[in-house]
C-alpha cells in the first residue's frame, strides 16, 4: 500500500534522487517524454538536503520504496538552484487578482514512478502538499514547460492556474498557481 508523508532520512532523499535521474528528459525517449512527462530540473543531493532542512518534501512510498515525490521550496532556498531561482525572480513581477504575490511555497519538482501512474498520486501528493503547507502560506506556486501537457494537465485538475509565462534555457514554461484561500476549488 502507498503512503503519502514528509520526507524524513537521507534514505529517502536518495530515493527521490533515483526517481528524478530515472524522469529526466535528458534519460528518457522523446516518445517517452511527449506521452509520459518529464521533468528539466536536475537536483544533487546536497541541493535535496538544503530544501529538506527548510522545507521537507512531500513522498509517496510502497514499503522501502519511493514511488513519487513533491519536492518543496520556499524562496529563499530556492535562489540556490538557477532554474528555481529565475522562477522565483519571475514570480516577483507577477501579480494574482491584482496584488503582488506574497507568502508562497514552490513545487520545485514532482514525480511519480512509471510503474504507479494512473493512481491518482498526483493529487495525492498535492493533498499531502496542502495538509503540511496550507496553514503557512497563502499559494502554492510552480511552473510547467509548456511541451509537459500532461504535466499542465494534472496541476490544472488539482487547481492550478496559468498566471504568466516564462523563457528559460530557449524553453516556454507556464507560470501556474494554487491559491490556497479557494477551499471549494482544491476539495473538488
Amino acid at each position: 500500500m502507498v503512503e503519502i508523508k514528509l520526507v524524513t532520512n537521507q534514505a529517502e532523499l536518495e530515493g527521490v534522487l533515483a526517481l528524478q535521474q530515472a524522469n529526466l528528459r535528458k534519460n528518457i525517449s522523446a516518445d517517452e517524454a511527449e506521452s509520459q512527462g518529464f521533468l528539466m530540473a536536475e537536483y544533487d543531493l546536497p541541493f535535496l538536503e538544503l530544501l529538506h532542512m527548510t522545507s521537507p518534501g512531500i513522498i509517496a512510498k510502497d514499503g522501502e520504496k519511493v514511488v513519487g515525490y513533491s519536492l518543496v521550496a520556499l524562496p529563499e532556498t530556492a535562489r540556490h538552484h538557477d532554474l528555481l531561482a529565475d522562477l522565483v525572480e519571475n514570480i516577483e513581477r507577477c501579480q494574482f487578482e491584482s496584488k503582488p504575490i506574497e507568502n508562497y511555497a514552490i513545487v520545485a519538482q514532482l514525480c511519480v514512478s512509471k510503474e504507479y501512474r494512473g493512481q491518482d498520486l498526483v493529487q495525492k501528493l498535492y493533498g499531502g502538499f496542502r495538509d503540511h503547507y496550507a496553514n503557512q502560506y497563502t499559494y502554492c506556486i510552480t511552473d510547467v514547460a509548456q511541451a509537459n501537457q500532461r504535466s499542465l494537465k494534472a496541476h490544472q485538475k488539482r487547481g492550478f492556474q496559468v498566471i504568466d509565462t516564462l523563457d528559460y534555457g530557449g524553453i516556454g514554461w507556464n507560470i501556474v498557481l494554487w491559491d490556497w484561500q479557494k477551499k471549494a476549488a482544491q476539495d473538488s
